[in-house]
């Protein structure tokens, strides 16, 4: 019966994991990813829209991005929405196309990288420790009712510490492998 239980928690935690590997992904490494535009929303008649679902994206090297819009009339508002976003780069329009140029970052670009992204790690810790709390005190309830006796609860918070745990290691894991990407020249 606890394990059903434990399940709806231990979704919750990877969905942190999950989040935090997206953030990660949005920040770019000095390399053109496609995942850098994946929160620029454009202003699309009127409805903030994902720039993935009016163009299409694609890479010709790896220091550059080409958005290819499906209607020409959207052009200006995927730039101005680039312009206006926290990417750090200035869209080149060349009337059918945008290009955005990836330029080699600096030793204090990458710095200020590292620290956004142990921030994100920070964070997804936070979100899980928060799950953990909110499992135990489901669990505390559960016990005070007389649901589950107290040898259950010791045991539920032993396996909860657990997952938390794990959880936190697998974020530990995710920062490493990103702030090993980021430094590399």
């Amino acid at each position: 019966m606890l394990k059903d239980e434990y399940k709806v928690y231990e979704e919750k935690m990877q969905k942190s994991i999950d989040s935090v590997a997206a953030d990660f992904a949005s920040v770019r490494a000095g390399r053109a990813n496609a995942a850098v535009l994946d929160r620029i929303m454009v202003d699309y008649y009127g409805s903030p829209t994902p720039i993935q679902q009016i163009a299409s994206i694609s890479s010709p090297d790896p220091r550059s991005l080409v958005i290819s819009p499906w209607d020409g009339s959207a052009l200006k508002a995927i730039e101005k929405a680039i312009q206006n976003s926290d990417l750090g780069i200035n869209p080149q329009n060349d009337g059918k196309s945008i290009r955005l140029a990836f330029p080699q970052l600096t030793e204090e670009r990458r710095k200020d990288l590292v620290k956004q992204i142990r921030k994100y790690a920070e964070a997804g810790k936070v979100a899980v420790r928060n799950i953990r709390r909110d499992a135990m005190d489901n669990f505390k309830k559960q016990e005070k009712k007389s649901e589950i006796t107290e040898d259950e609860l010791k045991q539920v918070e032993k396996d909860l510490q657990k997952m938390t745990d794990e959880s936190c290691k697998k974020l530990d894991e995710l920062l490493a492998k990103k702030e090993k990407e980021l430094m590399a020249v």
